[in-house]
């Protein structure tokens, strides 16, 4: 006969500031909590970075269905219990609060479910009142405590706003009220315009069938970042396959469709050349873009299959699977890294190899508008009128040698062998290394090339 089971609460005070180590970048963040608002039906995302110093807030407010209070008090729970559909986005009933609590020490929540009357309902997460009374409490909030923002987005619409204070993370500088964390602020924000943009650019496109969504960033509107530049006419859609892989939860299929870009001079224009080169830049951004339920999970990279090459750069991947298969997928809480599942790694690399195999050979090609490249200028004769003889190169001692000098023997690494070195990285790499390693190997071909 079994024994009773004894509960055992895990310590208020250790666990909370774990939880706020789970790698959420500050984009990141905010794009989980945009998770939350289209699961809630919202249309319109409002983000609001207001630098106030110390003071300073960060507000996502939506006009979804919002909640009841028991529905919030249930949502700011860890791990809170709730099913998710097959379309939904959340799958841990984490995010919301690791992804706020990873850049703040306050974490408010206030939500309107009645469409005919302004009840607004409210609480927090403090951290350091956790850590005081080392009990998992949230704290309510007095409506006319709320923000003004907050209140008077609630009192025009149901739906649900997030407010982030005390934001240690962000401003952790030892003057933050300084011109350095201003500026911080303002690049860390300018980045997450760009993620968000480019994570969401399915859905801010209209390409989501029911989830058209409009999102703002200090009330300037968001406009989708189209990885595949499907809008240029040189753009190249090679043929979609469609893999079945048989999940825990059952049997899905993985859409894999390859695109390869235009060389810059295919281009409609500069600007538009410069815009499709994405938040990375050409050469990180090659390789699978990979979606969970239509929202971008990774951008670029190739998930081991390959290496990142400068000749390599036009081709890009869309790989689109559902929140069934993501086990398979080994998504992780802040929905940032993924591995391709291994039973169709090899189909996968094998669809995808005449994409790649075409925009090497673009790449290689020069265009016929591009200017010949004119022959380097022959050197000054030398006396007597002669060719002069190229200079020695730097002579040095060889330890042990007994003085004898020979010439300089210095070598770099050819393309062949970094290749060889770059496949033996991603083979031994984790899945968590992979994207770290592709980039040293990026540089490194580029500094081969002259171009770093």
């Amino acid at each position: 006969m079994a024994a009773n089971g004894l509960e055992i609460i895990p310590s208020a005070r250790r666990m909370i500031r774990s939880q706020r180590d789970l790698g959420y970048e500050f984009a990141a963040a905010v794009a989980d909590l945009i998770d939350n608002s289209i699961e809630a039906k919202a249309s319109t995302v409002r983000v609001n970075v207001d630098w106030l110093g110390v003071a300073t807030t960060v507000t996502i407010a939506d006009n979804g269905e919002g909640m009841s209070p028991e529905q919030l008090r249930e949502a700011l729970r860890f791990g809170s219990e709730r099913d998710y559909d097959d379309a939904d986005l959340g799958k841990f009933g984490l995010g919301l609060k690791t992804a706020s609590l990873s850049q703040c020490l306050r974490l408010t929540v206030a939500t309107r479910r009645n469409p005919n009357r302004a009840d607004i309902a409210a609480y927090c997460w403090d951290v350091e009142h956790v850590e005081a009374k080392n009990r998992w409490e949230i704290l309510p909030v007095k409506t006319t405590d709320l923000p003004p923002l907050a209140l008077s987005h609630l009192k025009e619409t149901t739906g649900t706003v997030v407010i982030w204070e005390r934001l240690d993370r962000i401003l952790g500088y030892k003057y933050p009220d300084g011109e350095h964390a201003r500026k911080h602020l303002f690049a860390v924000t300018r980045e997450m315009e760009e993620h968000v943009s480019m994570v969401f650019h399915r859905f801010l496109a209209g390409e989501v069938r029911g989830k058209r969504l409009a999102i703002y960033v200090n009330e300037n509107k968001l406009v989708p970042w189209d990885p595949f530049a499907r809008s240029e006419k040189e753009t190249k859609a090679l043929d979609s396959n469609a893999f079945p892989v048989e999940g825990i939860k059952g049997r899905s299929a993985v859409i894999v469709e390859p695109f390869v870009l235009p060389p810059e001079s295919k281009f409609s224009s500069k600007e538009a050349h410069t815009r499709a080169a994405g938040p990375r830049k050409w050469n990180m951004q090659q390789g699978f873009y990979i979606y969970r339920a239509d929202r971008m999970i990774q951008s670029g990279g190739w998930c081991g299959l390959r290496v990142v090459d400068e000749h390599r750069k036009l081709s890009r991947i869309a790989v689109s699977f559902n929140p069934k298969l993501d086990e398979e997928f080994e998504i992780n809480v802040p929905k940032m890294r993924v591995a391709l599942p291994s039973e169709i790694r090899a189909d996968i690399e094998a669809w995808t190899k005449p994409a790649v195999k075409m925009a090497e050979e673009i790449y290689r090609t020069k265009s016929p508008s591009s200017p010949p490249v004119p022959p380097p200028p022959a050197p000054p004769p030398g006396p007597g009128g002669g060719t002069p003889k190229p200079p020695d190169d730097r002579d040095f001692k060889i330890p042990g040698g007994g003085g004898t000098s020979q010439k300089s023997k210095k070598r770099t690494a050819t393309a062949q062998e970094l290749d060889l070195v770059a496949d033996l990285l991603i083979q031994v790499a984790d899945a968590s290394e992979v994207v770290a390693v592709e980039n040293a190997i990026a540089r490194a071909r580029m500094k081969l090339e002259g171009q770093f």
